[in-house]
């Protein structure tokens, strides 16, 4: 029982936190004290917890301004931008670097992929920090970290610094992919997912393109260096925007500052959060340590992390076949300049950018009609899923091997690329919808299966077109692709109900 008496006992530990818990308000404090508090702020059952002040509080991030919404959503998208870019940035470059640094073609393609490897291991570690210390914090931490690093691979003298400042920068800028959905998940509500996750996705899918056109026409006119320098500068740019723009949207980290700060205004140490009860008796170390292994626990342990990580790692990693070895198709295949085989991707942006903006609307349009069509009042991750059909448009380049024109394979690649985006939007917005407690860990549980698929494709996939061809090994590809892609969204739908409910709790 909790005592309005200045010295009495603290309340008695409160039950684990849950998401209703989450978006209740922040109470003010109790009549007992001298601090004059509007009748609003009282909670009669218990004036020390801090809660946010019921659905409609300002200080809950999902109730900002529009404008504040778009505002921390456009600083991730411009980050991940000129992650992405990074990634790909290299590939028209690879000759050019190989030659200089005499590196085999294995070590070449190392250069590239051990960035993505690095984003298989970065979002274990950063994504659940962020739900223990806040978004805001880890994202700026990476941030420096990622442009420190980037500059390190611009002035790298050998093969060996090269690919190990790759590596490390590619760990500060893996962030982005879990921190992004969990900061779409804190400001936006379920039916804002589709429109929200659109727009944030355009700038970053421009980034996959404009990396290897940018790359393009610095190797053939400059140093590759410049690929690396002009990032950084851009980064730098980011690193201060970032500071002055983007809020903590985190919360339960935003209720816990509020009853410090409580605490600090009023001398009274009886203010507290659900979850900072739940902690108080765990030294950091365990309540670190906890939050670290939640992405692998729920791998481990969690069929839905499961089945979307596979579904999702095998997309990931032919999108990153096609960014890796798209340049080298049309200088070998169709003698093209460096500076024109980097135009081609545009296609790939295209495909993806026209997905995003079908898709962003469709998905918000869909959940409505289900809520309708099944009379659900409530939100079910589920309704996602009939927007995430089996992949009919597989990938096909297959048409290059027969010298079609360029506009046919290009065309291809638009399709590839648009069916693929247009399958992993709702399956990325399943996760958020069913895990708003963890969505960082759960995305970064996602995220490493992809990030350790991307990695060794690129590798593989010049031997394997050396040896069947652009018809016979795309063709490879689309049927491995159909056999992941048809069964998930069924799976999915009959099943996604119980799989969820049988999961052991996240914490």
């Amino acid at each position: 029982m909790k005592s309005d008496n200045a010295n009495a006992m603290a309340p008695e530990p409160m039950p684990a936190v849950s998401a209703a818990d989450l978006e209740m308000a922040v109470i003010g404090p109790s009549p007992s004290n001298n601090v004059p508090v509007p009748a609003s702020t009282k909670d009669l059952a218990d004036p020390f917890l801090v809660t946010f002040n019921g659905p409609l509080d300002p200080e809950n991030p999902k109730n900002w301004s529009k404008g504040k919404k778009w505002a921390v959503t456009d600083v991730l998208s411009a980050t991940g931008f000129n992650r992405i870019m990074v990634s790909t940035i290299m590939a028209p470059a690879l000759g050019t670097i190989a030659n200089e640094f005499h590196m085999n073609s294995a070590e070449s393609v190392m250069a590239m992929s051990i960035y993505l490897l690095a984003t298989a291991f970065g979002p274990l570690l950063l994504g659940p920090l962020s739900e223990v210390y806040g978004r805001q914090p880890v994202l700026h931490a990476s941030n420096v970290w990622f442009l420190v690093w980037n500059v390190a691979c611009g002035f790298a003298p050998n093969k060996e610094l090269l690919i190990a400042a790759r590596f490390l920068a590619g760990f500060g800028a893996s962030s982005i992919y879990a921190l992004a959905g969990g900061v779409l998940s804190d400001v936006w509500r379920p039916e804002e997912r589709g429109n929200s996750l659109a727009m944030y996705l355009l700038i970053p899918i421009l980034g996959s393109a404009v990396g290897p056109i940018v790359g393009g026409f610095m190797a053939g006119r400059t140093t590759w260096r410049w690929m690396f320098w002009s990032t950084s500068i851009f980064q730098a740019v980011m690193v201060a925007v970032s500071f002055i723009s983007f809020w903590e949207t985190y919360g339960p980290v935003i209720l816990e500052r509020s009853a410090a700060r409580l605490r600090r205004e009023t001398g009274d140490e009886r203010y507290y959060t659900t979850i900072g009860r739940r902690d108080a008796k765990k030294n950091v170390g365990r309540v670190v340590s906890r939050a670290v292994s939640r992405p692998l626990r729920l791998l481990i342990f969690h069929p839905i992390i499961q089945l979307l990580g596979v579904i999702s790692a095998f997309q990931y990693g032919l999108l990153y076949i096609v960014l890796s070895t798209f340049s080298e198709l049309w200088t070998k295949q169709y003698g093209q300049s460096v500076e024109i085989s980097g135009l081609h991707y545009i296609a790939c942006a295209l495909g993806e950018i026209a997905a995003s903006v079908v898709g962003g609307r469709l998905m918000d349009y869909m959940y409505h009609y289900m809520q309708r069509r099944l009379g659900r009042a409530e939100h079910t991750p589920e309704l996602r899923v009939p927007l995430s059909p089996p992949r009919l448009v597989p990938l096909r380049l297959g048409g290059a091997e027969r010298h079609l024109h360029w506009a046919v394979v290009d065309a291809g690649v638009f399709l590839a690329l648009f069916g693929s985006q247009i399958q992993g939007m709702p399956q990325q917005a399943y996760l958020m919808d069913a895990y708003p407690e963890h969505t960082t860990s759960a995305l970064a549980a996602t995220q490493f299966l992809r990030s350790l698929t991307a990695f060794p494709f690129p590798l593989f996939a010049p031997a394997m077109y050396n040896s069947l061809g652009y018809g016979w090994g795309n063709s490879l590809l689309a049927f491995v692709a159909l056999a992941f892609g048809v069964p998930a969204p069924m799976i999915l739908w009959r099943y996604g109900k119980r799989l969820r409910e049988k999961a052991s709790s996240s914490y």
